[in-house]
């Protein structure tokens, strides 16, 4: 019997090619030893090239086909001041020849210079975008309209503006490079005679989360997807990710093969909160440095970091630890990490 294929829907929607692929599946041997117990490896979507990669570029690969079949000539985005998905959308941009203007929101209560000018901050400088700021961190919504004013006065202009949305409600084309990577990571799996029973990975915006669980259903792949709250609680963050899915699933013209059972959230890593640094994730953050020369960063991967430490301590089943990138962050937390 031939193995599942992906909805054909897929081949079908814009995609223009951005990101380095396949990312490597390595096994975490020394981490492996330290902790004991399960079998740990890394998916490197670290590795995914243009201007230092991450989970983001396989996301744009939908949204910027999307914003070319359009024809536009700026993209919009909006996210918090280290945003990964800000820097990665104006180097996708650049790519294309469009320009950018991003909305930075304040989403972290923190003043000093490092914060507000290194890291992703930074970058987005270098990489020539207009920047607005919005005050409201937690007002999806409102950052929503305040791009949309941006984009009514680009139009005004002459311009032909796409604006990624940030609230839920759009089609979540950013989640559909997630489907394809589930189906990456099967077949290297395959290919190394490898079986993964659970996969940890960084739940935010959900279009990772969701994406990677509904391909690996989709691909009848029975394993765990632990999604790592960074931004709300499990129980918020559950109905969002339901919701994915069946956003994903109305996108492609077919059933969702994702049940509410499918959806496994851990908030015990969220404290502080948002773009704040635990001591816990602190130590993920060196571990992996100092055993397997990986660079995880406070916001998002150090504490899937420290959430896969934790559970390989906890079974001795093999566990896929998806690094989703977020590298020049670590400048902006130099005060904390240095402690």
């Amino acid at each position: 019997m031939p193995p599942p294929r992906l909805p054909a829907k897929l081949e079908q929607l814009p995609r223009v090619a951005l990101a380095h692929l396949p990312t490597p599946l390595e096994p975490m041997a020394n981490l492996t030893r330290h902790v004991g117990g399960a079998q740990m490896l890394v998916k490197r979507d670290d590795c995914t090239g243009l201007a230092m990669g991450g989970n983001k570029i396989r996301q744009l690969e939908f949204y910027l086909g999307d914003a070319l079949s359009r024809e536009a000539d700026a993209l919009l985005i909006t996210g918090a001041v280290q945003s990964n998905f800000v820097r990665s959308a104006i180097a996708g941009g650049n790519r294309l020849g469009m320009q950018s203007h991003v909305q930075l929101e304040r989403r972290v209560e923190r003043d000093d210079h490092l914060y507000a000018t290194s890291g992703n901050v930074l970058l987005d400088h270098l990489l020539g975008a207009t920047i607005h700021h919005y005050p409201d961190g937690e007002d999806e919504a409102g950052a929503d309209r305040q791009l949309e004013s941006i984009a009514a006065e680009l139009r005004n202009d002459g311009h032909r503006p796409y604006v990624i949305h940030l609230a839920p409600g759009h089609a979540p084309l950013g989640a559909l490079g997630y489907v394809l990577a589930a189906e990456e990571l099967v077949q290297q799996a395959q290919s190394k005679a490898l079986v993964f029973d659970e996969v940890v990975v960084a739940s935010g915006s959900g279009h990772t989360h969701a994406g990677l669980l509904f391909g690996l259903r989709w691909l009848a792949c029975p394993a765990v997807v632990t999604g790592v709250c960074v931004r709300r609680d499990a129980t918020q963050q559950r109905e969002r990710i339901l919701t994915r899915t069946h956003e994903i699933a109305e996108l492609l013209e077919v059933d969702n093969p994702v049940t509410a059972d499918d959806i496994v959230l851990t908030d015990a890593f969220l404290a502080p909160g948002y773009g704040r640094v635990s001591d816990g994730t602190r130590d993920a953050i060196s571990l992996a440095a100092r055993h397997e020369s990986l660079l995880v960063d406070p916001v998002y991967t150090g504490k899937v970091m420290a959430a896969t430490l934790k559970r390989a301590t906890e079974t001795d089943a093999t566990i896929v630890f998806v690094h989703t990138g977020g590298t020049p962050a670590l400048f902006a937390y130099q005060q904390e990490l240095a402690e």
